[in-house]
């Protein structure tokens, strides 16, 4: 929750600006880390795991995940 009070705090800052000369800065500046920002994309998660962990990774999920519990649903 720190960081979303450091946003907080920065729209706040930004809110009493009254220079079209700093927002146009601070409008660049968003715009570089947008473009900094690297995506991440599925395929760059495939092959992390190695086959035994794969294995515990999909037992886990057969065991818990994907029990239907009916009394739930009511």
């Amino acid at each position: 929750m720190y960081t979303e009070g450091r946003k907080l705090h920065i729209i706040d800052e930004v809110l009493k600006l009254n220079s079209d000369a700093a927002l146009a800065k601070l409008e660049s500046v968003v715009e570089k880390l947008k473009e900094e920002t690297p995506k991440t994309g599925f395929k760059d998660f495939a092959g992390i795991w190695t086959k035994k962990e794969a294995e515990e990774i999909e037992l886990a999920i057969k065991n818990s995940c994907e029990n239907i519990n009916p009394e739930d649903w009511k």
